[in-house]
């Protein structure tokens, strides 16, 4: 073979938790969170992480986005060690936490105002009116926080989270305070977001329906401390639509997830019984 040749890894892969254990330091003593977590998530793909409350899945986030460093085990994007926090990932969280002072627009440009200071104030304000467009927001630019709804909130802290043309983008239950019509919208301007935009995707969840209809992996984590328990291959496609929801394929995915997170409950229960 040519001395060009790279393993198939070091092409896909863009994330990847080797081994990752996490513990956290409480008055009564150590809480252990994860335990020898491994997974890897090709670039482009977009990833539901699910799991029983309390099993670690925000930790994961925080690991990720190099926010927080692993008590042991190690983290990479892009083949690259994740010890600090970068600038090449997005974030956006249940709380939109907009700034109230500045509108929409100004909202939407702030992470290019630390990250992207060479690029012109003229380019960054393009950049965020075409994420208005893609989400339907380009009429309320110059909107203070408090008057959108809820939905439209988290629209613009979508648009704020990608502002910078970030390579990996989280979303810890972006969508989780949302009432069920809101939220099912916003699951297909997710999904205009993923045809429109390049990054490669992890999403926490609580919700099966989101975790399935969004991803294209559906990783289940088991009971505290968590390692990987199962992963279901998702098969709906680019051009998915809330219809592909009462599938029986997708009806049978669905019981198969609540019967892996049945399983992880049980396990996190028998585990605080013993320790």
């Amino acid at each position: 073979m040519g001395g060009d040749y790279c393993h198939p890894q070091q092409i896909y892969m863009h994330i990847e938790l080797r081994n990752i254990s996490h513990a956290f330091q409480l008055e009564t003593g150590l809480l252990p969170v994860l335990q020898e977590l491994s997974f890897t998530i090709s670039k482009g793909k977009f990833v539901s992480i699910v799991g029983p409350s309390g099993c670690g899945k925000s930790t994961i986030t925080r690991l990720a986005s190099g926010l927080l460093k692993p008590n042991h085990g190690e983290v990479y994007i892009s083949n690259e060690l994740v010890s600090s926090p970068r600038s090449t990932v997005g974030m956006a969280f249940q709380n939109p936490v907009l700034l109230e002072w500045r509108n929409v627009l100004d909202n939407i440009v702030l992470p290019l105002e630390i990250v992207s200071r060479e690029m012109p104030k003229a380019g960054r304000k393009q950049r965020a009116r075409n994420l208005l467009k893609l989400v339907g927001l380009e009429e309320f630019e110059k909107s203070r926080p408090s008057e959108l709804s809820g939905g439209m909130k988290q629209r613009v802290s979508l648009c704020r989270a990608l502002v910078h043309k970030p390579e990996v983008l989280i979303l810890d239950e972006p969508f989780g305070a949302l009432d069920a019509f809101t939220r099912e919208d916003l699951w297909q301007t997710m999904l205009t977001l993923k045809r429109e935009e390049s990054f490669t995707c992890i999403l926490i969840t609580h919700d099966l329906r989101e975790a399935v209809f969004l991803a294209d992996e559906v990783l289940v984590l088991s009971g505290r401390p968590a390692t990987l328990q199962y992963k279901l291959d998702v098969s709906l496609g680019d051009n998915r639509k809330l219809t592909d929801l009462y599938t029986s394929q997708t009806t049978k995915s669905l019981a198969m997830l609540r019967n892996q997170i049945k399983i992880a409950q049980e396990k996190q229960i028998n585990h605080e019984k013993f320790c």
